[in-house]
């Protein structure tokens, strides 16, 4: 089982447009540093039957799946309704060429209602246009592609995301992005697993988002066997951030891919 990581940046990516004569603003991220390049953050997991499941569908979308050589996916699971991770929701119209039937999706019910409420063609088909995904609620999940699926939700500041624990093969990866507090649920959830991918804004705390010190800690209550930082914003260069972090922790960029 691998994870594959489309997008590790925060919702205006690294470089953000703008800086000086429109070049685009590095912050602390070293420009010559190809891993300083971020896109809105997305990931992919892949069992060794080479079934794939999309989580997110980030404003850069298109460009991940091109990047990536990402062709086909068995599923979709949406984390929030937030413009960085959800509104690359159109580029699924081309995956849904050739299928049977249209790609599964999944979400918290909320998440539900929301992405239906803004993107109802995508579910509903229109003009003759297939339908590109069908969306369903998390609360009788457990299997998606051969894939165990749990999840659970988290505080991002005055609303929620959902966290993801996938499993095959007799590994596991986690996906906990955009979180700004620990909960014993995140713990349990996360108790164990091979590969946590979290939140890390920024190294200063962030009053909806998870800053260095409290994504490490995270890794080290689950005692996760390998922590990958992601959602990095321009104040994270990554190789003055891989210095500094502890042994078991990974500092992601967009294309990183690891198997467990």
């Amino acid at each position: 089982m691998k994870f594959i990581m489309l997008g590790s940046g925060t919702s205006t990516g690294v470089p953000r447009v703008g800086g000086e004569d429109g070049a685009g603003d590095w912050g602390d991220c070293d420009p010559s540093e190809p891993r300083n390049r971020r896109t809105r953050v997305s990931i992919l997991v892949e069992s060794d039957e080479g079934k794939r499941l999309l989580i997110d569908t980030s404003s850069d979308c298109r460009a991940q799946l091109l990047a990536n050589r990402i062709g086909r996916i068995d599923g979709v699971f949406w984390t929030h309704d937030h413009a960085d991770h959800c509104h690359g929701i159109d580029d699924l119209r081309v995956l849904r060429y050739g299928r049977a039937g249209p790609i599964p999706g999944y979400g918290s019910t909320e998440t539900v209602r929301r992405l239906r409420q803004r993107f109802g063609y995508v579910f509903a088909g229109q003009e003759g246009y297939p339908t590109i995904c069908t969306i369903d609620t998390l609360d009788r999940l457990r299997m998606v592609a051969g894939f165990g699926v749990e999840w659970c939700q988290m505080e991002h500041g005055s609303g929620e995301t959902t966290g993801y624990r996938f499993e095959a093969d007799g590994k596991s990866i986690a996906y906990a992005t955009d979180f700004s507090a620990i909960s014993e649920e995140m713990v349990e959830l996360f108790h164990g697993v091979d590969i946590l991918v979290s939140d890390c804004l920024r190294r200063d705390p962030h009053p909806t988002h998870a800053h260095l010190s409290m994504a490490i800690e995270l890794g080290e209550r689950v005692g996760a066997k390998r922590l990958v930082l992601s959602h990095l914003d321009k104040s994270m260069d990554y190789r003055s951030l891989a210095e500094e972090v502890p042994d078991f922790v990974t500092v992601g960029y967009d294309g990183l891919e690891i198997t467990a």
